[in-house]
């Protein structure tokens, strides 16, 4: 083997083809010629390919990580709120979860960027109000518009995050754009830290019941409940300091759903179509389309999040074309579904949030197959697509504010 490297020393292809029909005899002889051969550029690049070190998972600065953990402990205090006497849990966490988690992580990234005081002023000022209000709503349970509030708050707590991510850059376009994968890399690593969390909470819980000690309610009463602000606020410090821990993962996901969400709704379509079963008189359908077309307007941006122009391939676009055209169609139905509900049974403040939230999602899907099309037939970048994406999210929080400050007026707290 060690011959062969000589005798080819300048056909780098034909180091390759060594490699790849030995790997060990190759690493041997190879490390044993190395150190005669340092100054020659074949032997370092293949030097840096067979010994380069992947960075090991960084922790940050000290500052940084002891910022996160009294972040988290204070987020935790106010989560033990829920254990004062004559508080209402189940009121507390509805009106409250959002504001254990968001508001935290929107203040690491104002502190991590190193923020002017005034902006931070600002988001302080805004996130206290929103507290105030929302826990100062009355408690009438059989309040739509108060339901309402609970359900945008939290969407309304994103938007404000994503102003304290993008810090002085408000207007950058890419840096929505990272903002946007971000949130895919949270929810993955949310999630695989809240799974092993509830294998070790499991294990905890068996052990202590062979010993005849029940301890699951006190555990998660007095001990889990500092974990709600915790496990978001590490999974967003964790993505941070390793950026490519897991940023491969959610287009990898995305590539592997958008070919079965798109047969799944064409058969639905037909199937819708074929059989006549148009859902006029199903509300809970009615919020799943809504639902719908997050997920595609999701799928479409992280199929090509990674990608450059010149590895966007003609058959992944057809198939977000497909699926944005077929998603189209399915809530155009959906979108008549509730003008029927409201022509034929009156506005309610239900009808009137699934149907503005429909609209402005329906428009949203329609500029991203518009500009889908354009990378297709004229050859545009297929970055436009993730900046047009982009672009439209403070549409989104305008709307939640409405929703979450003026339906209760408008429809007197009904």
């Amino acid at each position: 083997m060690k011959d062969q490297l000589l005798q080819n020393i300048d056909y780098p292809e034909q180091f390759e083809k060594l490699y790849r029909e030995d790997k060990t005899s190759f690493l041997k002889a190879f490390d044993e010629l190395y150190p005669n051969y340092k100054e020659n550029p074949t032997f370092q690049f293949w030097n840096l390919r067979l010994h380069y070190k992947e960075d090991k998972i960084s922790l940050g600065d000290k500052k940084e990580l002891l910022m996160v953990v009294i972040l988290a402990i204070i987020a935790g205090l106010f989560a033990n709120i829920s254990n004062l006497p004559k508080v209402n849990q189940e009121l507390f966490f509805l009106r409250n979860t959002s504001f254990l988690i968001l508001p935290f992580i929107a203040i690491y990234f104002l502190w991590k960027q190193q923020m002017a005081v005034k902006k931070i002023t600002i988001v302080g000022v805004v996130i206290s109000a929103l507290v105030l209000y929302i826990n100062l709503l009355p408690n009438a349970s059989q309040s739509s518009s108060l339901q309402l509030v609970y359900i945008h708050m939290p969407i309304l707590l994103w938007s404000i995050l994503g102003y304290a991510y993008l810090g002085n850059q408000f207007k950058d376009t890419n840096k929505r754009v990272n903002f946007l994968k971000y949130n895919g890399d949270f929810l993955i690593m949310t999630g695989l830290i809240l799974i092993a969390c509830m294998v070790f909470n499991v294990l905890t819980f068996g052990l202590f019941d062979l010993i005849g000690i029940k301890i699951a309610q006190f555990y998660m009463q007095y001990i889990a409940i500092w974990a709600i602000a915790a496990i978001p606020l590490f999974a967003t410090f964790l993505i941070q300091n390793n950026p490519n821990l897991i940023n491969k993962i959610s287009p990898l996901i995305a590539k592997i759903f958008t070919p079965l969400v798109f047969v799944n709704l064409l058969i639905y379509l037909i199937t819708i179509i074929y059989t006549g079963k148009y859902p006029f008189n199903d509300r809970n359908l009615l919020l799943l389309y809504n639902l719908l077309l997050v997920i595609v307007l999701a799928l479409i941006f992280f199929s090509i999040a990674e990608k450059k122009d010149e590895e966007s391939s003609k058959w992944s676009n057809y198939i977000l074309l497909g699926l944005s055209l077929v998603t189209i169609v399915i809530n155009a139905i959906a979108l008549s579904a509730i003008l029927f509900r409201i022509f034929q049974w009156g506005i309610t403040p239900n009808r009137m949030a699934v149907l503005g939230g429909n609209i402005l999602i329906f428009i949203h899907l329609l500029l991203v197959c518009w500009s889908l099309i354009k990378v297709i037939r004229y050859k545009s970048s297929s970055q436009n697509i993730k900046y047009t994406i982009a672009r439209y999210l403070p549409i989104y929080a305008v709307w939640t504010l409405i929703v979450v400050i003026l339906f209760p007026i408008l429809f007197h707290w009904k």
